[in-house]
C-alpha cells in the first residue's frame, strides 16, 4: 500500500512519462491507484479525471508547437466519441480481453523498437504529408473509443502504435493527435460513467494539480525538446508498462 506522499509522487512520474509521448497516463494511474488501495468503483472515474487534466495540457502544448493536424484527428474522433460514451455506461468484466490487449501492446512496443532507425525521420515526414484513409480511420476510432470508455483509459495508448505502424503519422504528429484523442474520449467516457463521479475520492483535489505540473513538464519535453526517434523509443517503454499492467504483472 502506497503512502499519500508516494502516491502523489508516482502519479507525477506517470504524468511526466506518458505526456512526453502524447498520452495522459490513465493505464499508469490505474496501476498507482490500485497500489494505493483505492476502491475499485472509484478507480475508473478518478483515472478519467486525471486524464482530462493532463490531456488538456498536452493538447495545448503539442498544438502550440505546430504538431497537431485536424485532418489526421477528426476521422478517429468522429467514431470514438459516441463509442466512448457507450463504453462508459457499461460495467463489464474486462478480464476476457485484458490478456489480449496487453499482449498487443507488448508486440507493438517490440515492433516500434524494431522499426526505429536512422531513416525514420524521412518516413515520418512522408507520413505527415498525407492523411489516414477514412475507411480505416473511422472503424479504428469506433473500436478504440468503445474500449477506452469501457476500461477507463483515453485510448491514446492504442491509437499511437496504430498511427506509427501503419505509417499514418510521424512521431510528433502521433503524439499531438493521440493526446487530443484522449481528451475527447476521456470526457465522453466520464459523461457515460457520470453516476460514478460521486465515488471520486477527495484526494483528487491534491492529485489533479500534481499531474497538471507533471503533464506540463512532460508535454513540453515531448513537443519541443525530444526528437521523433526518442519519442518512438519512449513510447515503446510506455507500451511495455501499460501492457504489463493489463497482463497483471
Amino acid at each position: 500500500m502506497l503512502t499519500p506522499m508516494l502516491t502523489a509522487a508516482a502519479l507525477f512520474a506517470v504524468a511526466v512519462l506518458y505526456s512526453a509521448v502524447g498520452h495522459a497516463g490513465a493505464s499508469g494511474y490505474l496501476a498507482v491507484l490500485a497500489l494505493a488501495g483505492l476502491a475499485p468503483e472509484a478507480m475508473k472515474p478518478t483515472a478519467l479525471v486525471l486524464n482530462l487534466v493532463v490531456a488538456t495540457v498536452g493538447t495545448i502544448q503539442f498544438a502550440r508547437a505546430g504538431h497537431f493536424a485536424w485532418r489526421t484527428f477528426w476521422p478517429f474522433a468522429l467514431g470514438s466519441i459516441p463509442a466512448a460514451y457507450v463504453g462508459g455506461t457499461l460495467h463489464l468484466p474486462v478480464t476476457s480481453y485484458r490478456a489480449v490487449v496487453g499482449a498487443v501492446l507488448l508486440l507493438s512496443a517490440v515492433r516500434l523498437v524494431w522499426t526505429a532507425s536512422a531513416g525514420a525521420s524521412e518516413r515520418e515526414a512522408r507520413a505527415d504529408a498525407g492523411a489516414p484513409p477514412l475507411w480505416g480511420a473511422l472503424p479504428v476510432g469506433l473500436g478504440l473509443g468503445f474500449l477506452s470508455g469501457l476500461t477507463g483509459v483515453g485510448g491514446g495508448i492504442f491509437l499511437s502504435p496504430v498511427l506509427l505502424l501503419l505509417g499514418w503519422a510521424g512521431a510528433k504528429r502521433t503524439a499531438a493527435v493521440s493526446v487530443a484523442f484522449i481528451l475527447v474520449n476521456s470526457a465522453a467516457g466520464l459523461l457515460g460513467h457520470l453516476a460514478s463521479v460521486r465515488s471520486i475520492p477527495p484526494e483528487v483535489a491534491v492529485w489533479a494539480p500534481v499531474v497538471l505540473v507533471g503533464g506540463f513538464i512532460g508535454s513540453s519535453l515531448g513537443s519541443r525538446v525530444l526528437p521523433g526517434l526518442a519519442i518512438r523509443r519512449l513510447l515503446a517503454v510506455v507500451l511495455v508498462l501499460a501492457g504489463l499492467k493489463l497482463l497483471g504483472a
